[in-house]
């Protein structure tokens, strides 16, 4: 599983039951993190998750700014939640998932509010693709 946390959506992506890409992908409208950790946990333990990729933001000169820390306090909370099911929390650096995301949807001809409620959803679903070619190649 895949998170792409935001103040207002996150983006959440699951792979396929192969673990070879990314699946299903929806967004989670809340702006406490508390609330969207729960939910998370929620959702990891129905679909029977062994990790939790978390999308971290690093500045592009790998500096970790304000929105890589609201990702690294994201990770934290869930660390002890998720440890007696087993599941792992990773940190991925994602930088310029969000633009990507942009770009594909644009490129589909998905524009205002259409893009703004899905793109969270893509960015997770990259940032897990990206996760899923790590673990393929080692």
């Amino acid at each position: 599983m895949a998170v792409d946390y935001g103040d207002a959506r996150t983006g959440v992506a699951v792979s396929d039951v192969s673990a070879t890409l990314a699946g299903e992908a929806w967004v989670i409208n809340e702006n406490r993190m508390k609330a969207v950790a729960e939910s998370i946990i929620k959702e990891a333990a129905f679909r029977g998750v062994s990790t939790i990729v978390i999308g971290y933001p690093k500045n592009m000169n790998g500096t970790v700014g304000p929105r890589a820390e609201k990702s690294e306090q994201l990770a934290a909370m869930l660390r002890p939640l998720c440890a007696p099911g087993g599941i792992d929390v990773v940190l991925w650096d994602e930088r310029l998932t969000t633009m990507s995301a942009h770009r594909i949807l644009s490129d589909a001809g998905k524009h205002g509010k259409k893009r703004k409620n899905t793109v969270d959803a893509v960015a997770a679903s990259l940032i897990l693709e990206g996760y899923l070619e790590l673990v393929k190649r080692t």
